[in-house]
C-alpha cells in the first residue's frame, strides 16, 4: 500500500515597494519562505530576472533539492550496505533553458557527488549504490529532464 505524504509551505511576497506590479521595474522580486517551526528564508528570483544575488532562488533550491536528495538517500543505502562514507561533496549544476515566449525549463541537472571511503573493499559497492539512490530519489523521479550523475568514489588518505 502506498503512503501519502503533505508537505505544507507559505510563500509571501515581500518586493511591494509602493506601487505594487505597476510595472515591470515597480516592484522587488523578494519573498519569504516559510515553514512551521523552521526558520524562514529570505528568498528573490535569479539575477537574471530582476532578483537579489544575495538571496536563494527557486532555480538554485531545485538543484540543491535533487542533490540533497541523492546524498540523503545515497547515505542510507551505505549505511544500511556496510559501506562507510566518510566524506560527502556534491558541486551539482543544472541548466535552465529560456524560451522566447518568456518562459523555460530545466535542461538538465549534473550531480557530482565525491565520496570517500576507509577500506579498499568499499570502493565497489560504494560505487554502484550511487545508482540505487538514482532510482530511489523522489525528486529526481518527479522532474521531467535528466538528472545525470558523474560521481567519484575514493579512498580517505
Amino acid at each position: 500500500m502506498e503512503k501519502s505524504h503533505t508537505y505544507r509551505i507559505n510563500v509571501t511576497w515581500t518586493g511591494n515597494k509602493g506601487q505594487g506590479t505597476e510595472s515591470y521595474l515597480a516592484y522587488e522580486r523578494e519573498h519569504l519562505l516559510s515553514v512551521i517551526n523552521k526558520p524562514d528564508l529570505i528568498c528573490s528570483s535569479d539575477p537574471a530576472f530582476r532578483g537579489d544575488p544575495t538571496k536563494y532562488n527557486p532555480e538554485e533550491m531545485l538543484v540543491y533539492a535533487l542533490s540533497a536528495c541523492h546524498m540523503l538517500w545515497y547515505l542510507h543505502l551505505c549505511s544500511i550496505e556496510g559501506v562507510q562514507v566518510l566524506t560527502y561533496k556534491d558541486e551539482a549544476k543544472g541548466v535552465l533553458m529560456e524560451s522566447q515566449d518568456m518562459g523555460g525549463r530545466f535542461k538538465e541537472v549534473l550531480l557530482n557527488p565525491q565520496v570517500k571511503v576507509p577500506k579498499a573493499s568499499m570502493l565497489e559497492k560504494a560505487i554502484s549504490l550511487h545508482r540505487k539512490a538514482k532510482e530511489l530519489c523522489f525528486i529526481a523521479s518527479s522532474v521531467n529532464f535528466p538528472v545525470h550523475h558523474n560521481s567519484v568514489v575514493s579512498l580517505d588518505k
